[in-house]
């Protein structure tokens, strides 16, 4: 039997991006006492975002500004964040529901999960041999170990060229390499290129990933020449898309054909007391404000479950 301390809670929430912390605060503002466990960083994929232009009532705001205000919220109304201690396992059918971490359990009444997204690894066989020793998925994890590094970034969306953009901090030379055109905001892009330590790459592939201990060097195609070539780099920051954080929920829970929760409007799963917001829920739409809105409602009906479960009456 397990020695760890156990601690109950009303709600237990699973990532601390936008929906995690929007559920969090309004759980928080509803008297629930509330928990938030978060694996990596708090923010999720916007964390990094430099220019967010389609949040109602804020015309231009960092991912990091906009996430810091959210989280002082949350942890104004009680909610406690709990950074960095790692989930093993969890149990989502018991009463109360079971989320054992490295250094403790949690019993809950309910648990909101809002685990978000993760950047797909590298589809190249030297990825794991230089996984940490060159090649990363997190900008703003090992960014600094790169100062004054020669920098490469790969992807075309809007996460590879905020990505970019934020690396220049670092780098003193930084190639964003795509395959095809970039799907970027134009603000982003044309920050990007107004930066002279940048250098865009398109139409480029990377075949392989060289060097002895660590990366060196990445072999690239250039599509529109027909031409391979070697390319100097210190490391390379992948983002080339992601998937969604259910591995561990995959025997507990129902997941659709692409592993996101299958859960309706109302954030409700099949399993009773048990709710999925933002991005790893299952539905068309995946936006800031639709994140917001999901945590907003499994909060909401999350204390409407633990009161009429106190009463008696309550249904799922």
């Amino acid at each position: 039997m397990s020695t760890k301390e156990r601690i109950k809670k009303d709600v237990v929430i699973i990532g601390a991006g936008m929906a995690g912390l929007t559920a969090a605060l309004y759980a928080g503002r509803m008297n629930l006492s509330v928990l938030v466990l978060e694996s990596a960083i708090v923010g999720g994929q916007i964390a990094n975002a430099t220019g967010i232009e389609n949040y109602p009532g804020m015309p231009n705001v960092s991912g990091k500004e906009l996430i810091e205000a959210v989280l002082s919220q949350a942890e104004n109304f009680g909610a406690v964040i709990d950074e960095f201690d790692v989930i093993q396992k969890v149990s989502l059918k018991e009463n109360p529901k079971l989320i054992e971490t490295e250094s403790y359990i949690y019993e809950a009444e309910t648990i909101i999960i809002a685990s978000g997204m993760e950047r797909r690894k590298l589809p190249l066989p030297e990825e794991a041999k230089y996984a940490g020793k060159g090649v990363h998925y997190c900008e703003l994890c090992d960014g600094h170990l790169y100062q004054d590094k020669v920098i490469a970034v790969m992807g075309g969306g809007n996460a590879a060229v905020d990505a970019a953009n934020f690396l220049t901090k670092y780098a003193k030379k930084l190639y964003l390499i795509h395959r095809s055109n970039l799907r970027a905001d134009e603000v982003s892009i044309e920050k990007l290129r107004e930066n002279p330590k940048a250098e865009i790459l398109l139409q480029t592939e990377i075949k392989s990933l060289k060097g002895n201990a660590k990366l060196e060097s990445v072999e690239i195609l250039d599509k529109n020449l027909d031409e391979t070539k070697e390319l100097a780099v210190d490391g390379i920051f992948v983002n080339i898309g992601v998937s969604p954080n259910t591995a561990l929920f995959k025997d507990e829970i129902e997941l659709a054909s692409d592993g996101r929760i299958i859960a309706g409007e109302d954030c409700r799963t099949a399993i009773e007391g048990v709710f999925a917001a933002g991005d790893v829920r299952q539905k068309e739409v995946r936006q800031l404000t639709t994140a917001a809105a999901d945590g907003t409602t499994a909060a909401i009906l999350a204390e409407k479950y633990i009161t009429s479960k106190k009463r008696g009456n309550f249904l799922w």
